[in-house]
Parts: structure tokens; C-alpha cells; sequence
């Protein structure tokens, strides 16, 4: 009897092949979607799970309030993480970590690496990061040691046994001790070397201050972090009380996260950006409705097909058919229709899966598309679809009654027709919810590339320099000006896309110091950047030489402040010039600038300190013109390996550091768009289905009304307009929604756009052009039948 129902089942989809087309092309689009979002959401979901002590481990962050304004940041002092484990039994370990790029040469090797991370000597320990060579246990347990990937061994030392070697790294002689393998994708720890954290000379002290490293807790037992929390924050108030001398409403505290929340909950970044929990729900929402449109659009389309089988039904109820075998032939045919499109899915994930990898940034692998898991509940899933789609029509035409049948044909009850209406409302306001809000994403993405940051951020190189190139900066920025083609060149402590460096600022004979930013900068950074001067005046080269690097008592500094700072201090920018105020020294205020973007769009615009001070330049910025880009690049690269040996001509452009500040927003925002446009596609499909169904139910009204002289504009009309009521009605329902969800999503933002009435009424017109575009092709290709021979077959 199956096989009889299957062989049914393939003859009817072979004989109607453009409904099984279109039914077979829906759903394996949806299912495809499905998966390709689904897998993205379980790696997201999945970061750090892999460690054996996942839910025992903590990062510790570090919040307070020395002035006037809250911050918080992931990174602490080194005092921290020893200082918690002597305090609290609960505490079971510690491991303090840095990354910083450093030079690295073996050989004739030399390469400037990113990924270099200094590390205690619990590090393999605590992480479950195998060793693939080397001993967990002593890795690490004194300075001058080193562990690299298995990539990055293989990348310095071929085939070679890379354990014993030694590496030079910047000044010093690093010892190779181990070769761990690569850290998975879904890690928030990447790196390619952990060497030992007491290399750093940081290391020999304890302090909170100087918060520039990540700390980590090893607990006892995961149930301990709230108890452990309420602990440490009466601690911390001690601590505030006894070495920072807080008082009224300062405080200072340390909050401990579960590492495996890090990833997708906190808005503190570690070593790489996190994503946001919120972007997960927009992509699971997007994937349910794309389910959700393909099954509507099967049940439309089953239910469009079976009304064209009236013979077929009353014959097989005449012979004697049972309401149970008509039921299971349906749902047969169901089965073996979804059974296709969930092949194909399969087939079109493959496919896809490198296309989609460079969309949402991500290595997902073709295996994770055969996991048992996936591919189990996928089928689960279809067979549902199949069932739940395919039950409807099945019902319906398996408890007609045949002599009705016989007589005047199937038709579908009022009450399945106020059912098909209520999906293709759905249909619609879900179509119109995701154009309003891919206008919206799309529109504040738009924002952020375009706003006025307050400097310039565009044909500017950033090169990064240590100690021996900073020796070098007063020849080498001569030399590298000398090309026509280079505006300016500047040094920096950081790039202005994000300082980080936190520290107070106080007036002059006050004891109340307001929470600041600050950068040391050299006499050329305002002007490189762009920056605009309000009030007083850039640094001079008086400044500079009144400058004493050895912090004499005859030193003289001189400061520049933002708006922000100038305001927070009470002061107008005006007000603000020549006054004195003291960071650690004291110094003299030598103008205001605007206030300009240095931290994400998300955050508030901070006070901002920037002094004079190159000796802690860590980049150098060079600004270029757009003309012979090349050229330029070539001049500086000879210029630099003719002065500087010791390091590698490395460098990246500074906008490419704007755009990795909003990497998940970026990617998210493509991915939205895409699944968006997938999905927009599938309600096409579903118009599709039910102006097919229209027609059917018609044949005979339109047969009539073409003999009596009804035009094509007449008829096109005619079928349209119940359609467009539909999309008022959806309209009407989906614009709350939209604005709702658009607000709230905005609202993760500071800086951002401002939801306009036209964002929705372009949605709404959008959907009432697919809608005539759509159903106006069904209304043109049946007017162009013969009357004759529509009546005829009525």
C-alpha cells in the first residue's frame, strides 16, 4: 500500500510540474535558509563551550567611578587576579593575560604578529587548549618562554621540532617550550604565541592601577559566582576606600563574567569584538519566518493543486476509497515532495556554505552540515512541514462527500477561505516587516559610514613602531614627508578610533578630579587627523620644547581638551584656554577641540585629554593623498627598510580599524538583507499560490465576464483589489510591529538615526508593487484564455 501511495504520489507531482516546481523550490529555500542560520546561531551560541572548566571560569571586569561619570572596561591590574585568589577560597586559580603585537624573527624570518599573547603559567591549566608538544605544568612557569601554534610553528620552523629553539622577540630571547594546537574559531582566546606573563616587566608588581589585562578565575564550583560577587563587592568597597580614596558617590568594584556569556552577552571587548545576543534573535526570528512563508506558501499551493482534482477524488470514492486512504495519499505526496526539497537544501547549504562564510565572517565547515544532530532534527522538521502543510487540504478533500463531488464539483468552504486570507496576511505583514526593518539596518549602517566623525579618517596609514623606531621619529618623519604625495605624519600612544586609556583629571588647587580618556600624542596629531580647533590653539613647537622628557622641575606640559572635558569641568571652551589642570602633572590647557568619535557609536562621547608626550607613541599615522596610492606605499617602504631593520614594513589604513568596530553590525546587516530578500521571495511564491487558487475558483465568472466584454484592465482589477485590501490590512498590523522592534534595536545605539514615516510607507508601497506585479501576471495570462473554453470545461 506504501508503495503504491509513493508511486501515486511521484506520477501526480510529475504531471503538475510547475506547481511541484514552484512547492519544491520553496521549501528547499526555506529549509536551506533554516540551516545556513541555524548553524551561524550554534557556533555563536557555542563560544568557549569547548573547555572542560567552561562554567568555572570568570573574567573579572573592572568598573568605578573616580569623578563624574560611570566606566567600565575588561581589563584590570595586575593585582587582581592574586589578590582575589589570596582573599576568597573560592577563587581555586588566576590566569592574567595581555595581547600585544610584538616583532618576531628567527633565522632570516622576521614577521610583525598580531596574535602575541602574554599569559601566567596557568594558562593550559585552566583552558583546555591541548598541548601538542610540551608540558602544561611548566610552559609557562618562568619568563622567557613561549608556546606557539602548531600554524605558527610550522610557519617559523617548517618540519622542524620547534621545542628548544629560541625566538627573537623585539629585545629579548624567547625559549620555544611547547606547540599548542590552534585555537578553535569559536574562541574568544585566539591567538598564535602565549608566552610567560612574567616576561613582562609589569609582572614583578602588584597594583590595580595600570588596568591592562584581561584576568580570569578558576572557581571551585560554578554555583559559587553570585555568592562570590556579593563578596567581592564589600571588598572592593575597602579597597576603594583604602587605595583610592573614594568618597560620596565614587566608587570602585570588580564584576566577574561567566566566560561563556562573554561572547554574545557583555558589551566590554576582550581580545576579539563580541557579538550581541540581540543580533542572534534577529537572525532566529528571520529563520522562523522563512520557515513559517514556506509552509504557508505549500499549504496555499497544495490547496491551489487539490481543487483541480475533483475527478480524480469522486472516481476514487465511487470505487470504493476510504477517507483514511485518500487522507494517506495526500499526506504521501507531501512526504515525498518535502522528502526532494530537503535533498536539495542539503545540496544548496553545501553549495552556499563558502558564499555564506564570507557574508556573516565565520569558518563554518561543510561537515558541520552532516552533524547527526542537524541532520537529524532537519528531518524531523521537514516531516513535520510535510505533515502540517500538506494535513489541510488533505482533510478537507478527503471528507467531501462524493455525490456533491459528482454534482457540481469541489469547492473549499468560506471558512477555508478565511484561513487562506489570514496566511497571506501573515505573509504580507511579515514582507512588510522585514523591508521596513532592512531599510532600517541598512539606513543606520548607512549613518555610521557617513557621519561626521570629527576627524579624518579616510587615506590615513596607521604603522606601528616600538622603542628603537621611536629613537629614530625625528629623522624618520622628515624622510617619510619628502614624498609629495604625504600630507602629514604624526605619533600616537593609539589610533583615534578607540582610546582606551582611562585616567582622571582635576583642576588646579581642587581635590575632585572628573573620569577621563587620554592620549599622548606628538605636536602633529590634531592636524594630521583633522581635528577642528574651537577655542586657543593647536600644540606648538614651543610646546615641544618647553617639554622636558626627563620630567625636570623646569618641564612645562601642555594639554588639549575636548568639548566634553571642557564641559564636564565646567568651563566653556573659551573659559577653558590657559587654565591649569593636573592629569599626574600638572600642565596648561592649550586649546579645545570638537568633540570627535573615539570610541563605538554605541557609546557616549567621553572627556577627552590629549597631551603632549611622544616618548609612548606606539603608531605612527600617515596621512597620503588618494593620487598614486602605490607610489606612496613604495616611498614608504623603502624609506622605512633603509632606516629600520629590526622590524618589518607593516602596515593597514585607518579606516579599516573604523570598520572592525562594527564588524557584527556589518555582518549582520548583510546577512539580514539576504535572508531578508530570500524570504520577500518566498511570499512572491505564496501571491503566487493563492492568485493561482483565485483563478481556479473563477474560471467560470471570468469566462463569462470576457463574454460579455470585459477588458484585461477590467479583469486585472478584479483580482487585484481583494489582494491590496489584504496589504491594507497587513500594513495596518505590520507598521506597530515594525516601529517597535526598529526603535528598540536602534536604541542599542547612542548615535543614530531617526525612524521616519516614509521608511514604512516605502515598505508598504514595496509590498503592494510585488503584490501587483505578481497577481497581475496570473490576471493578464487568464485573460488571454478562451472563453469558450473555460465555460466548456465548467
Amino acid at each position: 500500500m506504501l508503495k503504491n501511495y509513493l508511486t501515486i504520489a511521484i506520477r501526480i507531482l510529475r504531471k503538475n510540474k510547475l506547481y511541484a516546481f514552484v512547492n519544491i523550490a520553496g521549501l528547499s529555500i526555506g529549509i536551506a535558509c533554516c540551516l545556513l542560520i541555524g548553524m551561524y546561531i550554534w557556533h555563536e551560541v557555542s563560544y568557549d563551550r569547548f573547555h572542560a572548566n567552561a562554567d568555572r571560569i570568570a573574567r573579572v571586569t573592572w568598573e568605578y567611578n573616580f569623578g563624574d561619570a560611570d566606566t567600565k572596561t575588561a581589563t584590570t591590574g595586575t593585582k587582581v587576579g592574586p589578590q582575589l585568589q589570596r582573599t576568597f577560597p573560592e577563587v581555586e586559580g588566576y590566569v592574567r593575560t595581555l595581547k600585544y603585537g610584538r616583532v618576531v624573527g628567527y633565522a632570516d624570518k622576521l614577521f610583525e604578529e598580531k596574535s602575541f599573547v602574554y599569559a601566567d603559567s596557568a594558562f593550559f591549566s585552566m583552558f583546555s587548549f591541548p598541548l601538542l608538544k610540551g608540558n602544561t605544568r611548566t610552559a609557562l612557569n618562568a619568563p622567557d618562554k613561549v608556546v606557539l601554534t602548531e600554524t605558527t610553528a610550522r610557519k617559523y620552523f617548517g618540519n622542524e621540532d620547534p621545542v628548544g629553539k629560541v625566538l627573537k622577540v623585539g629585545m629579548k630571547q624567547l625559549e620555544v617550550t611547547g606547540v599548542a594546537a590552534d585555537a578553535p574559531a569559536n574562541s574568544q582566546l585566539q591567538f598564535d604565541f602565549i608566552a610567560s606573563f612574567t616576561t613582562l616587566s609589569a609582572a614583578k608588581t602588584e597594583n590595580y592601577n595600570e588596568a591592562n589585562y584581561i584576568t580570569y578565575l578558576l572557581l571551585n564550583s560554578a554555583d559559587n559566582l553570585a555568592a562570590l560577587q556579593n563578596k567581592i563587592d564589600a571588598f572592593a568597597k575597602r579597597v576603594a576606600k583604602e587605595e583610592f580614596k573614594v568618597e560620596g558617590d565614587q566608587f570602585m568594584t570588580f564584576k566577574l563574567e561567566p566566560l561563556t556569556v562573554v561572547h554574545l552577552h557583555s558589551k566590554l571587548d576582550g581580545f576579539e569584538p563580541n557579538n550581541n545576543i540581540i543580533y542572534i534573535y534577529i537572525l532566529a526570528v528571520v529563520a522562523l519566518l522563512i520557515m513559517l512563508i514556506a509552509c504557508v506558501n505549500y499549504t496555499n499551493l497544495s490547496t491551489a493543486q487539490s481543487a483541480s482534482r475533483t475527478a480524480e477524488i469522486g472516481i476514487r470514492k465511487v470505487l470504493g476509497a476510504r477517507k483514511q486512504q485518500l487522507f494517506n495519499q495526500f499526506i504521501a505526496e507531501s512526504i515525498v515532495l518535502t522528502a526532494i526539497a530537503l535533498v536539495i537544501a542539503f545540496a544548496a547549504a553545501y553549495l552556499l556554505l563558502p558564499f555564506f562564510n564570507d557574508v556573516a565572517g565565520k569558518q563554518l565547515q561543510a561537515a558541520d552540515i552532516l552533524n547527526p544532530v542537524v541532520v537529524g532534527g532537519l528531518v524531523v522538521l521537514s516531516m513535520l512541514v510535510a505533515f502540517a502543510a500538506g494535513a489541510y487540504p488533505a482533510l478537507v478533500l478527503s471528507s467531501s462527500k462524493v455525490i456533491k463531488i459528482l454534482k457540481s464539483g469541489f469547492s473549499f468552504t468560506s471558512g477555508g477561505a478565511g484561513l487562506r486570507k489570514s496566511l497571506i496576511i501573515l505573509q504580507f505583514v511579515i514582507s512588510i516587516f522585514l523591508i521596513t526593518s532592512t531599510i532600517v539596518i541598512l539606513k543606520q549602517l548607512d549613518y555610521i559610514q557617513t557621519k561626521d566623525l570629527g576627524y579624518d579618517k579616510e587615506q590615513v596609514i596607521v604603522l606601528p613602531v616600538d622603542e628603537e623606531v621611536k629613537k629614530m621619529m625625528q629623522n624618520l618623519k622628515p624622510a617619510l614627508t619628502a614624498h609629495p604625495n604625504v600630507v602629514s605624519v604624526a605619533a600616537a600612544y593609539e589610533a583615534p578610533t578607540h582610546i582606551g586609556w582611562g585616567d582622571a583629571l582635576r583642576k588646579q588647587g581642587e581635590d575632585k578630579s572628573i573620569t577621563i580618556n587620554a592620549i599622548p600624542v606628538d605636536e602633529d596629531f590634531v592636524k594630521t587627523m583633522g581635528m577642528q580647533v574651537i577655542a586657543g590653539s593647536d600644540f606648538t613647537q614651543a610646546d615641544v620644547l618647553s617639554f622636558d622628557t626627563t620630567g625636570g622641575p623646569n618641564s612645562k606640559y601642555s594639554y588639549i581638551l575636548n568639548e566634553a572635558a571642557a564641559k564636564a569641568l565646567g568651563w566653556t571652551p573659551e573659559e577653558a584656554v590657559g587654565k591649569i589642570v593636573a592629569k599626574n602633572r600638572e600642565g596648561k590647557v592649550r586649546g579645545v577641540i570638537k568633540d570627535f568619535h573615539f570610541r563605538s557609536f554605541h557609546e557616549t562621547i567621553n572627556p577627552l585629554l590629549i597631551f603632549l608626550d611622544h616618548r609612548m607613541a606606539q603608531v605612527m599615522l600617515v596621512k597620503v593623498s588618494s593620487e598614486n596610492l602605490k607610489a606612496t606605499i613604495d616611498h614608504l617602504q623603502t624609506t622605512w627598510k633603509s632606516r629600520i631593520s629590526h622590524r618589518p614594513f607593516e602596515y593597514h589604513f585607518l579606516d579599516e580599524e573604523f570598520q572592525e568596530m562594527y564588524k557584527a553590525e556589518q555582518q549582520t546587516g548583510i546577512v539580514f538583507t539576504t535572508f531578508s530578500t530570500l524570504a520577500i521571495l518566498l511570499a512572491c511564491l505564496g501571491l503566487f499560490a493563492l492568485s493561482a487558487f483565485e483563478l481556479v475558483k473563477r474560471t467560470k465568472e471570468i469566462g463569462i465576464r470576457k463574454v460579455l466584454g470585459a477588458s484585461i484592465s477590467d479583469l486585472v482589477r478584479l483580482l487585484t483589489k481583494d489582494f491590496l485590501k489584504l496589504v491594507a490590512i497587513a500594513f495596518v498590523i505590520a507598521v506597530p510591529v515594525s516601529w517597535y522592534l526598529s526603535n528598540e534595536w536602534l536604541h542599542e545605539f547612542t548615535y543614530r538615526i531617526n525612524l521616519e514615516w516614509w521608511m514604512f510607507i516605502a515598505a508598504g508601497v514595496c509590498a503592494i508593487a510585488i503584490t501587483l506585479i505578481t497577481v497581475s501576471y496570473q490576471a493578464i495570462k487568464s485573460s488571454f484564455t478562451n472563453p469558450v473554453k473555460s465555460l466548456r470545461s465548467e
